[in-house]
């Protein structure tokens, strides 16, 4: 059985598994704390919450191919998933305190693209400051 575990695309589908189910995970926690619903708004069409929603989505991604590149266990792949979320997720709320003259949650709301984009890219950008950090 332990040449099963070894597997190349046994070993890949469930690093693959894991991120899917870790990525729904956090983007319910990132639902949680935003003043908006994504997918509601996203459905409306409202492009700032997609790049906004996007930018967590890779940047989830990336910190776990940083982290599978490494060679790190299922179990240590997991754990800096949920570590590099919470910094993205900080990163967040950073970018709203810098920002006193203006709300990010309800400016990504209201479809303000300029945002949204700003947003996706500290979402991105982190996530690879983020990711050289594990090893």
């Amino acid at each position: 059985m332990t040449g099963f575990w070894e597997n190349i695309f046994v070993v890949t589908a469930a690093r693959y598994s894991v991120v899917i189910l870790c990525t729904i995970v956090f983007l319910a926690v990132f639902e949680l704390v935003t003043s908006y619903r994504n997918w509601v708004e996203i459905k409306r069409g409202n492009f700032a919450v997609a790049m906004a929603t996007g930018g967590k989505i890779f940047g989830i991604a990336t910190i776990f191919r940083f982290s599978i590149d490494h060679k790190d266990t299922l179990l240590e792949s997991i754990g800096w998933g949920v570590f590099g979320f919470f910094l993205l997720l900080i990163g967040y709320f950073i970018f709203e305190f810098l920002t006193p003259t203006m709300k990010i949650d309800e400016e990504i709301a209201n479809d303000n693209r300029a945002v949204g984009f700003i947003s996706m890219m500290i979402s991105i950008g982190l996530s690879f400051v983020i990711g050289a950090g594990i090893g």
